[in-house]
Formats: structure tokens, sequence, C-alpha cells
């Protein structure tokens, strides 16, 4: 095989590809063969068909055709790797010479990863930051074990609803004096101040007692997600059903011992402690790569071809989707909810896609001019936590991964957080 690599454009190449010609000879026969297999030609039996009668059957240029869609895949991927482009679509093919006896000449053009041009990335002294944890912070978080661990006690007619208590009502809503769809419900369970109904709704129902009747007015949001209701004013007849309240523990050793593995208060705040801090630390480091990965981004200049911002925004789209459906939604009730649609999610996701792409042409560059790489041991290490995960033998995890094509991702992916672990090394105030 022989290549020749020509720059057409700035990110778009063009590589004249000739086959020798004893492959073609080769791709000819598996062309005859795989043809007359498919071919019903009176007389002969699926596949025994000689040459010279299919060629007259069905002609010798589909045979052709056939054995240049053979050829095709292999040699260009050939190409590709012996010239060392990257491309980042699907390219454009041009038959150049296709003869039996003959060498076989196709032409490819294009687009390709873009160069980046890289700014300063070493010795920017980026500070780590602190973030200290007060007894404020402990005390919230015994706080919220406190709620957590709450009682739910049963309240009697007597009493009265107040913010914080999950009331049971039935109610049925009424907008122009008619009842509407959904407006209706026995026995909900409702958390009064959570906000989960009309604004308005919750806080109307504070201070009545079980089996009180209360009409209570609210006006639907100018952008809820059923139009025909946006922005209308409405009346819910409401009857309380029954009345629950938290009922909290008091902070002190016996709350300690019945909320976690410790006999005492200053033993569970230690623990508390040692938590928080853990969490700041690394919040902190979360941070610092953040703040060092954008100034090394921000530096570096790039000319990206539109085709990778979109491809990155389909897959934004196509996690996003995923995540949906996880929740039982489809994306298409996303829209209806959302009052949008696919167009507007496309370019709302569209400087964060263009951002995400910048970063990675920037870490494979620099990743490139220090020669990091994903040693043999690391890949080890990952493959191992990945079989532990799935319960398989490492072996045949990553033949898995590897007839899959995932093995160059997770290397990929190994090197990309080496190289930011390079960078935060090079760029922190010691």
């Amino acid at each position: 095989m022989r290549v020749n690599l020509e720059k057409i454009d700035k990110n778009k190449m063009g590589l004249e590809i000739e086959v020798e010609t004893e492959q073609v000879e080769r791709a000819v026969k598996q062309a005859h063969n795989k043809l007359a297999h498919k071919v019903n030609i009176p007389g002969f039996r699926k596949g025994k068909a000689p040459k010279v009668i299919l060629e007259r059957y069905i002609g010798k240029a589909a045979i052709l055709e056939e054995a240049a869609e053979i050829m095709l895949l292999p040699n260009y991927a050939a190409a590709v790797k012996e010239t060392g482009i990257e491309p980042i679509d699907r390219p454009q093919v041009e038959i150049i010479q296709l003869e039996e006896k003959k060498p076989f000449t196709f032409k490819v053009t294009v687009d390709v990863k873009p160069e980046v041009t890289l700014g300063e990335y070493k010795g920017l002294q980026v500070e780590k930051p602190n973030f200290p944890v007060t007894e404020e912070d402990v005390n919230k978080e015994l706080e919220r074990l406190q709620q957590r661990y709450a009682k739910l006690i049963e309240l009697g007619e007597e009493d009265e609803i107040q913010m914080g208590d999950i009331a049971t009502i039935s109610f049925q809503g009424f907008v122009d004096g008619e009842p509407f769809e959904g407006g209706s419900s026995e026995n909900h369970s409702l958390g009064i101040g959570s906000g989960s109904f009309i604004p308005g709704f919750e806080d109307q129902l504070v201070g009545a007692k079980i089996n009180e009747k209360r009409d209570v007015k609210v006006t639907f949001p100018e952008k809820y997600h059923k139009e025909d209701l946006a922005g209308k004013e409405a009346l819910f007849k409401v009857e309380v059903k029954g009345i629950k309240r938290k009922e909290v523990s008091p902070i002190d050793d016996e709350f300690a011992k019945d909320v976690s593995e410790f006999d005492t208060l200053a033993e569970l705040k230690a623990d508390i402690t040692k938590r928080l801090e853990e969490n700041a630390q690394r919040r902190a480091e979360a941070h610092m790569r953040s703040e060092v990965l954008n100034k090394v981004v921000d530096a570096a200049s790039v000319e990206i071809p539109p085709v990778m911002i979109d491809t990155r925004i389909e897959r934004m789209v196509e996690d996003f989707s995923e995540r949906l459906q996880m929740q039982g939604l489809k994306l298409e009730q996303y829209f209806q909810f959302a009052n949008t649609d696919l167009d507007k999610l496309k370019e709302q996701y569209r400087p964060q896609a263009e951002r995400e792409v910048k970063t990675d042409l920037v870490l494979e560059t620099i990743a490139k001019v220090e020669k990091i790489e994903a040693t043999e041991e690391e890949l080890q290490e990952e493959l191992t936590k990945i079989s532990l995960q799935y319960n398989q033998p490492v072996d045949k995890v990553k033949e898995a991964l590897a007839v899959s094509g995932r093995l160059d991702i997770i290397k990929y992916g190994i090197a990309m957080n080496k190289t930011v672990d390079f960078l935060v090394r090079e760029n922190s105030i010691a």
C-alpha cells in the first residue's frame, strides 16, 4: 500500500491510497464468492456459478464495486495509522482507479483534530483554598441527624397544623367553577412548607384542625406545565384527615447511641468533624484542579471544527435522555413539561460542549508534549477495579473491553487524569 498525504485546509486532510494488484485480485475473489452466494443463477446452485457466468449475469462492475467495499475500510484504517492523522468525522471517498489486474486507487478527504497552540501551562502559581470546618458545621450535621431520626407522632383533633407538619388531606380543585383533570385526590400526604404544591396552597392550611374543611385559593404559575391551567385562578376544597408532627430527640449521649456506633456525643462529634474535614479536603482539591485546568485551557488557543462540538452535544443529549429514563420519563415528556424542544436543548448545551472539547484537546496536546501515557500497571489496576465491580476475572474483562473498543477509552481516561495531576503539581503554590 502506498499513501500520499495532502493538507487541504486547516483541519482537513486528503489521503491518496494505492492498493497493490495482489490485494485487488484477492478482493475480487472474495467479492465473487460473496455475491455468488447471494444471487440465484438458473442452472447453478448458490455459490457454484463460475466467475465468467456471474459477471455475465450481474455485470463486472458489480463485482468490482463489492471488491472495493472489501478493500476500502482496512486500507483506510492502515493509512490513518501510518500517517498518524486523527479523523473526527466520516471520510468522503472518491474512487480513482478500480480495474482488475491493476492497483486500486482511491482518495479520502477527512476532517481531523485541530492543532492546539498551548499557552503557559507551568508555574502559574495557583493556591489551594482552605475550607475550615467550624463548630456550626458540626452542629448543623447533628441537627440533620436529629431530623432524619425524628419520630412521626399522630396528633389529635384539638391540634392545629403547623409548618413542618405532615397533613393527610382530601381535595378537589376548580377553575372557573368547573373541576379540572388531575385536580383531586383522596388521603394525600402533604409536607407543609415543602413547596411541593402550588405556591400559597400549603400556607393556607396552617392552623387547620382534623376534620376541618377549608377553601384554598391559589393562582397557577404562568409557566405551569399544563398550558390550559397556566396563570389561572383556582379554588381547592380541602378537608384535613390527619396531622403528623416530627418529634426530635435531644442531642445528647443517648441520641449518639441511637443514631451511631458511638457511646457518647463527644465521640459522635469527633467522627462528624473528621468526615467534614475529609470532605473539605476533597472539595479543596477539586477546586484546585478546576482552577488550574481553567487557567491552562484559557491560555491555549484552538479553532474547533463544528462537527466536534455537534458530536459532543449529541452525546450530552443522549446522556440526559438516559438519566430521564432512569426517572421514568421520556425526552418528549421533558420537552412538554419544560416548554422547550430538541433544538433549544442543544443550544443550551453548546457552550458547555465547546468548553469540554477544548479542554480535551488541550489535555491531549499537553500529554503528547510531556509524553504522559497510561502504563500497563495503571491499566491493570483499573481493570482489577472493574473486575471486582462485575465479579469477573480480569482477563475476561480485558478481553471484553478490547473487543468493544473500550480498552483504549480506559487508557485515554487514565492518561488524561495523569495529565491533570501533572498540571496541578506544576502550578500549585508549595
